[in-house]
């Protein structure tokens, strides 16, 4: 057992991708000291992955990147402008919220900062602010993408720990919001410390316009967690749902209510007709008057029907002028590449780490392991204390997907009998691994926004530094207080 480890340590500090890693220390340790049969070798990788909740991944993956390529970061950032850019260090609080209301259609962090980041950064050094606090705050809130529903890290979780995907999500809104507000906190207090003044005045001509604009992509979380709740969806078909939604707005609603607007057809007539079409399709499902996931598909395609069919009469009636869609075939075609790209570097990690985990397990170190974390302490408290220090050190070498890998099959043994409801544990560990996408030197957010605001790497762990404290304490207080993140997942799953 000793050979796994330090074939393992010794690959990764020599940079070998983590799946060789995982992959090859295990191989070493099956054939040289088990002598286990190279064809139960691949059943075990191959299992890993053979599980219907992990099909969510791509299209989750899928979804964020049609949400980033159709515009619609645009309108979520006009509308968080209008909701909070008023406030001292406006556009600070603009940054938190609109990460907030990404999270719910995207469900990773480095899509939000790739994404949002790009527009935030640049708005915020175009109004005065210094680049390491606009890096420091975007790098902040992109870590709330993977704790508010829908999260990558969380199907990833449940998975490998046989949890509840959607209760895993649902335990996420408070931590999220705890998030925000205590960014926000902190936003305000360094405007009012450096005397930061308001980007705008708040006009709520211009609040009403720029929600109505972003009402259908906020309405992605919605059909996500709604679904889910009700029990229309599983966490895959939600996925899918989401997927068909942003295809949906990018290819056919906002190309087609952009130029009913130049004609003089408000988008809130369009909206109005969708929102009837929709609710009486979730009631319909909702009183199982048929199946509900056909119902509120037919209802999602009878509004891409209806749209397309009212964009054709009115070009051919001449009343607008056909243009280009602002998701071309060719720039579908690069999201669907990028994201096939994403899916099996996520997939192969999970394979290896489940072939790991398995070598673990029948070497029965996790046993051991478990037996010295509670020979520790058997307090739940105390031990969640002992863990939050271990994942915070992993999370500063290891990628998220793969420690979460990893140290479930690890931990949850010890979890399960300190009496820690996994749920909780759950989200305690992803918030733990989204700390470390902040800190050197593995950290994802720091070299996307390096390069994104074109700074050196050392200066942006310089920017981000100061909020890793309002993070930290979200942590502490989802530790010590179960029952913020469990009084969701209770009150929708009771």
């Amino acid at each position: 057992m000793l050979l796994l480890f330090i074939v393992f340590f010794t690959t990764l500090l020599i940079g070998v991708p983590i799946f060789i890693a995982l992959a090859g220390s295990s191989l070493v340790y099956t054939n040289l000291i088990a002598g286990i049969p190279d064809f139960v070798i691949l059943h075990r990788m191959a299992g890993g992955v053979d599980s219907f909740p992990l099909l969510a991944v791509p299209f989750f993956i899928l979804a964020g990147n049609l949400m980033n390529s159709a515009g619609i970061t645009n309108r979520i950032y006009d509308f968080a402008v209008a909701l909070v850019g008023w406030l001292k260090g406006g556009l600070g609080h603009v940054n938190v919220v609109g990460s907030v209301i990404f999270a719910g259609m995207s469900g990773t962090a480095v899509a939000d900062a790739g994404g949002l980041g790009t527009i935030e950064i640049k708005a915020m050094r175009d109004h005065g602010y210094k680049t390491d606090f606009a890096v420091g705050v975007t790098a902040a809130s992109a870590t709330i993408g993977p704790i508010i529903p829908p999260s990558l890290p969380m199907v990833i979780f449940g998975v490998m720990a046989n949890v509840s995907i959607g209760q895993l999500f649902a335990a996420g809104f408070i931590p999220g919001l705890l998030m925000a507000a205590f960014l926000m906190m902190y936003v305000t207090w360094y405007a009012h410390r450096y005397n930061i003044g308001r980007d705008q005045v708040f006009r709520l001509t211009i609040l009403r316009t720029t929600f109505v604009h972003a009402l259908p992509a906020l309405m992605t979380p919605a059909i996500i967690i709604g679904g889910m709740s009700f029990g229309i969806f599983t966490p895959t078909e939600a996925a899918v749902a989401a997927c068909m939604w942003a295809l949906f707005l990018g290819l056919v609603f906002y190309p087609l209510t952009s130029q009913l607007e130049a004609v003089g057809i408000p988008l809130g007539r369009v909206l109005s007709i969708m929102t009837i079409v929709l609710a009486a399709a979730c009631l319909a499902a909702y009183y199982d008057l048929a199946n509900p996931v056909r119902v509120i598909m037919g209802a999602l395609l009878l509004n891409i029907l209806g749209s397309v069919a009212a964009y054709v009469y009115l070009t051919w009636v001449g009343r607008i002028v056909p243009t280009y869609p602002p998701m071309s075939f060719r720039r579908f075609f690069k999201i669907s590449m990028d994201t096939i790209e994403t899916t099996a570097a996520v997939l192969i990690i999970v394979g290896a780490a489940s072939l790991f985990g398995w070598v673990l397990t029948t070497a029965r170190v996790t046993e051991a392991i478990t037996e010295v974390l509670l020979g520790i302490s058997r307090d739940p408290l105390a031990l969640l204390l002992i863990i939050n220090v271990l994942l915070l050190i992993v999370g500063c070498f290891m990628e998220t997907i793969a420690a979460i890998s990893i140290l479930v099959p690890v931990l949850m043994p010890a979890v399960v009998q300190a009496g820690i409801d996994p749920v909780q544990f759950g989200v305690i560990m992803v918030l733990n691994l989204m700390i470390g996408l902040l800190t050197p030197p593995v950290g994802m957010v720091l070299f996307i926004l390096a390069r994104v605001a074109s700074i050196s790497f050392d200066r942006t762990v310089r920017a981000v530094l100061p909020f890793l404290f309002p993070l930290l304490a979200v942590l502490m207080l989802i530790t010590i207080f179960p029952s913020l993140t469990l009084i969701v997942p209770q009150y929708l799953y009771r």
